[in-house]
């Protein structure tokens, strides 16, 4: 396969989520707000409830942080670096230019979704501490090694992006007139890819050195991210329903409608990896392919969708409409995006304690009942 640096790339929609540079250390969330600095809230104490689901929450937010983090740091915007419209001859790695490849401002896009994540994970912590609760401290789980690839830094993390099975069935589920809530299920996209494992970043600066190679560790990422965050999308109106405070209420749709607008990103960004310029790719190292979507003809594969098709949603008597799915329990509530996460891999290395601490504040968020 050529070089696709300098091809003709899709579309750009332009930088609608131009943050500027993602702020750095995942760590955040819980080390600096027990300094002392967050303001006490005025208003009744939390429901143990409302506690609950904001601690599953915040954990949500670090497990996101610790991940979106390791991606920006490789594949985000270069420290300084102006956005590619404006500097387009900035010098970039490999990985960078993959991202490119799939959408002009993909370092750009890449560098705010971590940003907004790490300010996902620290006002939730600081909000349970100024509403007199414990935050969410994951720091002594940061036991993972980083990648060796320049210029990812050398401290530990959560989270394992190198031995990824990135569950690729949501691409199919948002292009289907069906709902999980429902009883529907849906076919993996990437068979392959989901099997796994495979990696999302590069490991060593060898990854850097093999086009196809780079590339395919590119598009490997682009469904992980789709794949992330509708997760994150379903969680917060999954447990919307549950929750009893109003202001809490608030906080759950609003960073759940930022969840939302980085899904529908990442659903654009994996259909340009199925699809020429860059479909069909077939990874050297270790076969790993990515076909071109756009030779067959089945609109559960349609490569130039961004918004949800419209499905059934609270009855299948009542019109279509297209809307975040699922969103009933026993699917992506807590427990079930606890599962999620252990099932793609994101875990491999950590000790038990860690995945016990994540599946006991699961089940407590999701016993949470809405009180009158």
């Amino acid at each position: 396969m050529k070089d696709l640096t300098n091809a003709k790339r899709p579309a750009n929609r332009r930088s609608i989520l131009k943050m500027g540079q993602a702020a750095g250390g995942a760590a955040m969330g819980s080390r600096l707000l027990l300094a002392g600095s967050t303001p006490t809230l005025a208003g009744p104490p939390l429901s143990s409830g409302d506690t609950a689901i904001l601690k599953f929450l915040a954990a949500a937010e670090l497990i996101e942080a610790d991940l979106w983090q390791q991606y920006a740091e490789l594949g985000g915007l270069t420290p300084g670096q102006l956005p590619v419209e404006t500097a387009p001859f900035t010098p970039m790695n490999s990985y960078q230019a993959a991202f490119m490849n799939l959408d002009p401002d993909g370092p750009q896009y890449v560098s705010s979704n971590n940003a907004d994540e790490q300010t996902h994970a620290s006002f939730l912590n600081a909000y349970l501490i100024a509403k007199g609760q414990e935050p969410v401290d994951f720091d002594a789980f940061r036991t993972l090694p980083s990648s060796k690839a320049t210029p990812a830094q050398q401290i530990g993390r959560l989270t394992n992006l190198m031995q990824l099975a990135v569950d690729t069935s949501w691409y199919t589920r948002y292009r289907s007139t069906t709902n999980p809530d429902f009883g529907a299920t849906y076919a993996q996209a990437l068979p392959q890819l989901s099997a796994g494992p495979f990696t999302g970043i590069p490991r060593t600066n060898e990854d850097y050195n093999n086009t196809d190679h780079i590339q395919a560790i590119a598009n490997t990422a682009a469904f992980h991210f789709g794949s992330i965050e509708q997760g994150g999308s379903s969680l917060y109106a999954t447990l919307a329903q549950k929750v009893s405070s109003v202001e809490v209420l608030k906080i759950v749709l609003s960073i759940g409608g930022d969840e939302v607008a980085h899904f529908l990103e990442w659903v654009d960004f994996a259909g340009n990896s199925v699809q020429p310029p860059v479909a069909p790719l077939t990874d050297p190292t270790n076969g790993l392919s990515f076909p071109n979507f756009d030779r067959v003809v089945n609109p559960l594969k349609q490569t130039n969708l961004i918004f949800p098709v419209a499905c059934e949603f609270i009855s299948p008597d009542l019109p279509r409409c297209a809307v975040i799915r699922p969103t009933s329990d026993g699917q992506i509530d807590a427990l079930g995006a606890a599962n999620f996460f252990i099932g793609e891999g994101l875990f491999i290395g950590q000790v038990p304690e860690f995945t016990e601490l994540l599946l006991s504040l699961a089940n407590a968020a999701d016993a949470a009942q809405r009180q009158a």
